[in-house]
């Protein structure tokens, strides 16, 4: 590997999976000697802080929410991804720069639907305008798996005729598998064992770290 560091990003939807697959990603890279440093979005960077605050305030407008995602990815990546990686470290991020395009543009297709509000305006060109200062990682995993699984996962007492949160998952997953086809990241199957994804992961990132070498 160069002395610049690798940036990957392990993305999808709420439960699947990302942070324990993030964690063991990490483990198996230090068991082989590689330098690594695991982070997450929101980062713990003074903005990333504020918005955690703003996340737990459901009247706050969602561009309030979308525009601080990507003031806190510029703070994470210039002040703490960055530097990271001109040591040499492979960088691991639970989530970045797909977790807004997906969830954001999201919202945004339900607010058209709301007459006068004024969000509607809030899609994917509007989404990568504000991140346009945040640089891309060097490979990108989206795990996928249907929504209805991963909310049983959250929550096992979850009835599923919660529609509204499992239709919203579902258009925030096209999203992300739509991006995953166009951007070339490459997609998991989020329905496998944990220990089936973390081998596909690593196996991906054993094989790009080598032939950097």
């Amino acid at each position: 590997m160069d002395d610049q560091g690798v940036f990957i990003v392990i993305d999808g939807i709420d439960g699947c999976g990302s942070t324990t697959q993030t964690a063991k990603l990490g483990a198996k890279l230090i068991e082989c000697g590689i330098k690594v440093h695991l982070t997450h979005e929101p980062s713990k960077l003074p903005v990333g802080n504020l918005l955690r605050e703003y996340l737990q305030n459901e009247t706050a407008p969602i561009a309030t929410d979308a525009l601080l995602f990507a003031a806190d990815r510029v703070e994470h990546y210039y002040y703490e991804i960055l530097p990271k990686l001109e040591e040499g470290y492979v960088v691991v991020s639970d989530r970045y720069l797909e977790a807004s395009i997906a969830y954001q543009t999201a919202q945004g297709k339900l607010e058209e639907k709301i007459e006068n509000s004024p969000f509607k305006h809030m899609d994917i060109n509007w989404v990568l305008a504000i991140n346009q200062f945040a640089p891309q990682p060097d490979l990108t995993f989206i795990i996928d798996i249907d929504p209805r699984v991963s909310l049983a996962r959250k929550n096992p007492t979850l009835a599923l005729e919660k529609f509204e949160t499992v239709n919203f998952l579902d258009s925030v997953r096209k999203i992300y598998l739509e991006r995953a086809q166009s951007q070339k990241h490459i997609i998991v199957d989020g329905a496998k064992s944990v220990k089936e994804i973390a081998n596909t992961i690593y196996d991906c990132v054993v094989s790009i770290i080598s032939a950097g070498d």
